[in-house]
């Protein structure tokens, strides 16, 4: 029965207290900009997991987790076919500066929309986000991308598709949201083919090797690797590799070295930061079903171990924050 027991604990759901975070002590903590989640997409795993959650409302569920976290903006992220109709109203919503502060608590409200998975591409979905690239809160098309890991299309209809999305926001001056996993060589080929060196570029939650980010930082001057809570599991190596090349060893004093050109994001309602469960807050919690914008923190504490020394969570933020400023302009 002990055992039976020690089970149905570790698989429940903890208390939703748990999702709120800590506020940070910093003296001055540098405002939080999650340039990638997915907030309906968040909301709904939230009420599924809490249906007797406090917050009936995406915002009601954005501003309990958000405000009080110092969050300056978020990019949110419409992906999916066909496209949720809801997208209108939540951009809409942000528009106005008296109904954004009422809806969102003040935080600035963004969002890209594009479709990675290229089965559910067609004429309707196109003109849907052509429709959007319009709006005023939109700032990017994506994401958008190969993904021979899972490989839910066929490789050369991924192909073609990103292709034809990739010559829209070019057409468009749309910054790009790129997801790539495990395609490497045709990710690289279509985009030198297709994409102006100096265009605007986001790869989103980026697990490949350094040596394809390498490539891609020097071909494209204005391309940003995302990191997500995905840099703190023991299974990913490579976005610390791919992070550690963009410092100089050692780091010379009288020659500081540019910033490195991150983007922090969450990918909400994905990949909870696995730090996040050694922290007091945390106690007796093996498992959160859900991430949100509130843990960037998190992402940044761990990457700032990996750049080393003179870097803490702070700079980190503040680095990711600038850098979403020049891609997004957010």
């Amino acid at each position: 029965m002990g055992k039976n027991a020690k089970k149905k604990s570790r698989s429940s759901v903890p208390a939703e207290e748990h999702l709120i975070m800590p506020i940070r002590t910093s003296s001055s903590p540098t405002p939080i900009v999650d340039t990638h989640t997915h907030i309906l997409s968040t909301f709904q795993t939230y009420r599924a997991k809490y249906k007797e959650g406090k917050h009936a409302t995406v915002f009601d569920f954005i501003k309990a987790v958000t405000v009080e976290q110092n969050v300056q903006s978020i990019v949110d992220v419409w992906c999916e076919a066909p496209v949720e109709k809801e997208w209108k109203e939540l951009a809409d919503s942000a528009v106005g500066e008296e109904e954004r502060k009422e809806k969102w608590g003040g935080v600035e409200y963004w969002f890209v929309m594009g479709i990675h998975n290229a089965n559910k591409y067609d004429d309707a979905v196109e003109s849907t986000i052509l429709e959007a690239m319009t709006h005023p809160r939109c700032v990017g098309w994506g994401e958008i991308g190969l993904d021979y890991h899972y490989d839910n299309s066929p490789r050369d209809l991924q192909q073609a598709i990103f292709q034809r999305q990739l010559e829209h926001a070019v057409r468009l001056g749309k910054p790009l949201t790129i997801h790539t996993r495990e395609a490497e060589e045709d990710t690289e080929r279509i985009m030198k083919a297709v994409v102006p060196k100096e265009h605007k570029i986001h790869i989103h939650c980026f697990t490949d090797t350094p040596e394809f980010a390498g490539r891609l930082l020097e071909h494209f001057p204005n391309l940003y690797i995302g990191v997500t809570g995905v840099i703190t599991y023991s299974t990913n190596l490579n976005t610390s590799a791919t992070l550690k090349n963009m410092i100089p060893s050692p780091p010379s004093p009288d020659s500081p070295s540019p910033n490195p050109r991150i983007l922090l994001e969450t990918d909400g309602p994905y990949m909870v930061p696995a730090n996040l469960y050694a922290s007091p807050h945390m106690k007796d919690v093996s498992r959160l079903p859900l991430c949100h914008t509130g843990m960037i923190p998190w992402t940044a504490e761990f990457a700032a171990g990996v750049f080393g020394e003179g870097w803490d969570a702070e700079r980190v933020l503040k680095v990711g924050r600038e850098n979403a400023a020049k891609v997004y302009g957010v």
